[in-house]
C-alpha cells in the first residue's frame, strides 16, 4: 500500500472489541429505547431529559474503555502512508486515543457538545461535564443549552463532501467492523469500486454487502488487522 491513496472506514465492530456497547447488539444501550425516543431531533425537542440522560450515560462509558489492537494497527498504517484518511461511523474517541491523526467522524462525537444557538462546538469531558444536568455553552453572552454533537436519524452526516472526494480518488478502500446496513456509509464501497479502487473488508461476520469487496477477511479486527497492516506495509 505504500505510495497509494488509502481510505479506511470503521464501524461499530471495531469499538465493540473494546467493550463499547453498540446499537445492534442484543445487550446494547439502545435495547430499552426506540430510536425515535433518543436519536432524533424530534425526541430532543419533545423529551430532552430522556435524550440527555441517554447520551450522558454513553459519554461516561468512554472512561471505561480503551483502544484495542485494531485501533493501534490503523495508527501504524497511517504512519506508514503519505495519503491516508480515516473515516469512522463511531462516535467514541478511541481512534484519537490510540494516536490516529486525521479522523473524520461522520456521525459526530460523544466527547463534543454543540451550542444550540451559535452551532459552535466544545470538547466537554471533564467530570463536571458528565453529570445529569444540562451543559451551558461558553460562546454566547447569555450561556445557551448545548446538545450532543451527534448526527441523529434524519440529519445529514458530517463531512460527506470530503468523504466522497477521498473515496472517489483513492487506490485502496478498507472497511473495518461495519455491518453494511447504514447508509450512506454502506454505499461508499460502490463509490470506491466505480473509481477502480481495490476494496478490502475486515469484519467479524460476513455482512450484506460482502460481495462488493475484492478481499474479505472474517474474524476479530483486533486479531486480523495488525497482521494485515504489517503485510500491507511490507508488500
Amino acid at each position: 500500500m505504500r505510495g497509494k491513496r488509502v481510505v479506511v472506514l470503521t464501524g461499530a465492530g471495531i469499538s465493540a472489541e473494546s467493550g463499547v456497547r453498540t446499537f445492534r447488539d442484543n445487550d446494547g444501550l439502545w435495547e430499552d429505547h426506540r430510536v425515535e425516543d433518543v436519536a432524533t431531533p424530534r425526541a430532543w425537542a419533545s423529551s430532552p431529559d430522556v435524550v440527555w440522560r441517554f447520551y450522558q450515560a454513553r459519554r461516561r462509558q468512554l472512561r471505561e474503555v480503551e483502544p484495542n489492537p485494531a485501533h493501534h494497527a490503523l495508527v501504524k498504517l497511517e504512519e506508514g502512508l503519505v495519503d491516508f484518511l480515516l473515516v469512522t461511523q463511531n462516535v467514541d474517541d478511541l481512534h484519537e486515543r490510540a494516536g490516529s491523526g486525521d479522523v473524520l467522524h461522520m456521525h459526530g462525537e460523544l466527547s463534543v457538545m454543540r451550542c444550540e444557538i451559535s452551532g459552535r462546538i466544545e470538547h466537554r469531558m471533564e467530570a463536571a461535564d458528565l453529570k445529569e444536568s444540562y451543559l451551558a455553552c461558553r460562546c454566547c453572552v447569555e450561556p445557551s443549552r448545548m446538545r450532543p454533537h451527534i448526527v441523529w436519524f434524519g440529519e445529514m452526516p458530517f463531512g460527506m463532501t470530503r468523504i466522497y472526494e477521498a473515496v472517489e480518488t483513492c487506490d485502496v478502500f478498507v472497511v473495518v467492523g461495519s455491518s453494511g446496513h447504514v447508509y450512506p456509509a454502506a454505499g461508499l464501497v460502490d463509490v470506491a469500486r466505480s473509481a477502480g479502487a481495490t476494496t478490502v473488508l475486515v469484519n467479524l461476520e460476513r455482512p450484506e454487502n460482502a460481495d462488493r469487496f475484492d478481499e474479505v477477511h472474517l474474524g476479530p479486527a483486533g486479531e486480523l488487522l495488525p497482521r494485515l497492516v504489517t503485510t500491507w506495509l511490507d508488500g
